[in-house]
């Protein structure tokens, strides 16, 4: 499984994963801060990472909106308000037991809450 982290979630949680042996990005690093939310999420797709995110409302309707328009990505995954930024350690692990689970990923259309 590969992560792509939008700028809603720390770089730090790539780091801690990358450690791990977990293929993961964040858009921080990959200079990817200036791109919309749908340009964030195709961005993803083409390098069939799931995106992570905090930004649950405006995903979900992308969510919505991909099904609609039969436009596949590979899987978004919603950090709950729950789950705060800071928390690297937590989402980390939440995320490491994602990648245990689904070793090949989340499916084209799928959505998952950590």
């Amino acid at each position: 499984m590969k992560f792509y982290l939008d700028e809603d979630v720390s770089p730090k949680i790539a780091e801690r994963l990358r450690k791990k042996g977990i293929d993961a990005v964040s858009a921080i690093e990959t200079g990817n801060l200036q791109l919309s939310d749908r340009e964030q999420l195709a961005c993803a797709a083409r390098e069939g990472r799931s995106l992570v995110t905090r930004n649950v409302r405006h995903f979900i309707i992308l969510a919505q909106e991909a099904i609609r328009r039969q436009e596949a990505h590979a899987g978004i995954i919603l950090c709950p308000p729950s789950m705060r930024g800071f928390d690297v350690k937590g989402i980390a692990d939440a995320l490491t037991r994602v990648a245990k689970r689904f070793p090949g990923g989340l499916g084209e259309f799928d959505v998952l809450y950590l």
